[in-house]
This record gives C-alpha cells, structure tokens and sequence, in this order.
C-alpha cells in the first residue's frame, strides 16, 4: 500500500509540474510583446499574421442569390458572375451548432442556416503586419496610393476575373465600413483585387480622417463582396506596438 501511495503521489507530482509548464506557456506573452520585430523567427511571423490583434479568422456568410425578379429590377438578366459569385457554389460550410442542445432542438419553421465561408482579414497597414510579411517571405498585396488604413479579405474564391485591380475593386467600396460606437461608419474610398495562387484578396483603404484611437475601444470592419458578407471585431486596445497603437 505504502508503494502505491509513494507511486500516486510521484505521478500527481509529475502531473502538476506538467499542468504548471503549461500554464507557463500560455501565459507567455507573444513574440510581437516581447522581441525587436528583427530576432522574430519566421514561424512567430507568421503567427502575427494568421493570429494576432491585427490578423483574424472570419466565417463570413454566404447570401442567398437573387431571384429573377430582384435581378430583373437592377437590371441584370441573368446570374451575377464576377468576384464574390464565381467558385461560391462549391461552398457547402454551415453554421456549426452552438451547443449540444442546439442538435436536437426542434426548429420546424426555422430557415436553412446560411453556408460559410473561411476568410482572413488583416490590417496591411499596422507596422507589425508589414514587417511580419517580410520576416516571413509572404505575399504582400502592392501597396495602394494614397494614406490610410489598409484591411485585405483574403481567402475570397477565385473569380474569371481579368483587369486592373483598382476596376475590379471598383464595385467593392461602397460596401465596406469601419464601425464605432457612437460614431458615424466610416466608408471605404478604394478598393483593389488581386489575384493569388488559388484565391483572391481585396484590400481596402479608408480614410486616416477617421481618427481611430484608444477611446474607441473597439472597431467592426463589414463588407459585402459579392454574395459574401461578413464582420470582424477588433479590440483596439491590443493593437499596441512597440508601445503605441498601431493600425
């Protein structure tokens, strides 16, 4: 019994040293908090920018297409094609249950949860995004004219698409917004399209007038590409760098 307990006890021991060096771990602050962004490795970049402050994940949501009546009255007469339509067939992701719960509700009357797809939104403009692009030998849109804040979608499908971007990204501006509480949403004024590998990505440039700061708390960009739209909160407040906020 004695060597059982000795035994128990050594294992709970082990265990606990275990469940420390973990907590160890996540507790550590990122490498964006904590190194000069020149000794980043290239996997810590590369963490900047598929998860960070400035860099996130988004599902956005496929919309149902028009019926021949609404495209009649925009004057389109037949399927839309282009950026945001081409390729979305193909997606067939729906929106996951919350909890177990939700599995067997009974919903009836519910409308067909909307399919969605896997997108990725980042500030090009912050300075830790653009430094992390070069550490990490990853694509970098061309850089837009004029000053201001830069947000690319990437992951968007790709479309038989050919042009200059500023055309293609044409359409795209007027629905794209900064969101704020308590202040008027701020418009995109240009948008360009480029194509990558297997997907394309828009950037957006809003106006620096929009004076985001640490006040604000919060700031939602939204954009509708196509029949895709979707929303993504970012705290201001972490977007700190090198000790000042950075967008």
């Amino acid at each position: 019994m004695l060597a059982i307990h000795i035994r128990s006890k050594s294992c709970l021991q082990a265990f606990g040293t275990l469940l420390l060096a973990g907590i160890i771990l996540l507790a550590a602050d990122p490498a964006w908090k904590t190194k000069p962004a020149q000794n980043w490795t290239p996997e810590e970049a590369k963490q900047v920018l598929a998860d960070s402050p400035w860099s996130k994940v988004v599902y956005g949501d496929i919309n149902r297409p028009p019926s021949e009546d609404q495209r009649r009255e925009g004057g389109n007469m037949g399927d839309a094609k282009g950026i945001g339509y081409d390729g979305i067939e193909k997606i067939n992701r729906a929106h996951l249950p919350k909890s177990i719960a939700d599995i067997f509700k009974p919903t009836p009357n519910a409308a067909a949860p909307k399919p969605q797809i896997t997108l990725l939104v980042r500030w090009e403009s912050a300075l830790p995004l653009r430094m992390a692009e070069l550490k990490a030998g990853s694509f970098e849109p061309p850089t837009l004219e004029g000053d201001g804040y830069k947000i690319a979608v990437y992951g968007i499908p790709t479309a038989n698409v050919k042009g200059d971007p500023k055309k293609l990204g044409e359409p795209l501006k007027d629905n794209a917004f900064l969101r704020r509480e308590g202040k008027k949403d701020v418009k995109a004024i240009s948008c360009e399209v480029f194509q990558q590998e297997d997907s394309m990505v828009a950037v957006f440039l809003f106006p620096l007038s929009a004076e985001i700061n640490k006040k604000d708390t919060y700031v939602i960009f939204a954009t509708l590409i196509g029949r895709i739209s979707l929303q993504k909160y970012f705290n201001v407040q972490e977007m700190q760098f090198q000790g000042k906020l950075d967008l």
